[in-house]
């Protein structure tokens, strides 16, 4: 059976359908954790996403690169890219990567794995996975959400990915959520277990974590002590969320946000870095 992707102009999310009828809905937008579109349903093929964006990429530290698309679309996730001599890897998906960036992609060897977070990173992984072919690796309670794209390895709570690449499962935001860590880097690419503020010159000033964002749904003290429990064990200088790159927040800064958290009822507003530091 031939099928037609298409992404909701809402949130990013993409999802194979029949060609003589858009979806009904949205299934990310559907989640509690998400908002609705307030003017309803609008799904673009992706021969009208091409037309409609443009991919640019950066590097960010040395050996990682973000992948970024405009004009933003969706909830504006980014993708990465490790760069490593035993074949590269990529983490979460931009929504849309033209064609240049992948012969840029091409250039920079391809990519042998590819991973993410939980959906408000997947992009346009399925993109990715056509393209290069690479071993697709997904927490095994996030494979309810991969009917855009083929998971090859359903994990467990830790797997390594490359030499010094661990995944780690946290849930809390969504079921399966993980974490990878970068030891070469001392770099957490956290997806959504955190949440980060930056300024106009892109300077973290707050972090916050939460079980929904647009309703303000926070995490419960469980799900903030598997938080801690998990990335206490990392120590972490960077972060990569789905969505930026914030250099100097770190473990420390983490571990005092959940501390806090766990001390009374939680919630989910920023707190100034200054206060955990």
């Amino acid at each position: 059976m031939s099928l037609t992707r298409y992404a909701c102009t809402h949130c990013g999310t993409w999802q194979p359908g029949f060609s003589h009828e858009s979806p009904t809905g949205c299934p990310t937008c559907l989640d509690v954790r998400n908002a609705l579109p307030r003017d309803g349903w609008n799904f673009q093929t992706a021969g009208q996403v091409s037309e409609r964006l443009s991919t640019r990429w950066e590097q960010t530290l040395p050996g990682i690169w973000g992948f970024t698309c405009e004009p933003s679309f969706g909830l504006g996730s980014s993708g990465w890219l490790l760069r490593r001599p035993e074949g590269n890897v990529a983490f979460e998906g931009a929504p849309w990567y033209s064609k240049p960036a992948l012969e840029y992609l091409e250039v920079m060897g391809g990519i042998r794995v590819l991973s993410a977070s939980h959906p408000h990173g997947f992009g346009a992984l399925w993109q990715l996975q056509e393209h290069f072919d690479p071993l697709l690796v997904l927490h095994k309670d996030a494979v309810p959400y991969s009917k855009a794209f083929q998971v090859r390895w359903p994990v467990d709570d830790e797997h390594e990915l490359a030499p010094d690449l661990t995944l780690h499962c946290v849930g809390g935001h969504y079921e399966g959520q993980t974490v990878m860590y970068d030891a070469s880097t001392r770099s957490l690419f956290c997806g959504d277990a955190l949440k980060v503020d930056l300024d106009a010159r892109g300077k973290p000033t707050a972090l916050s974590c939460h079980k929904g964002f647009h309703y303000a749904i926070p995490l419960s003290h469980g799900e903030l002590r598997r938080y801690r429990a998990v990335l206490k064990q990392l120590p972490f200088e960077n972060v990569f969320t789905t969505f930026e790159f914030a250099r100097g927040v770190t473990r420390e800064h983490a571990l005092a946000l959940f501390d806090r958290l766990l001390a009374g009822m939680p919630h989910t507003r920023p707190v100034p870095l200054e206060e955990l530091s």
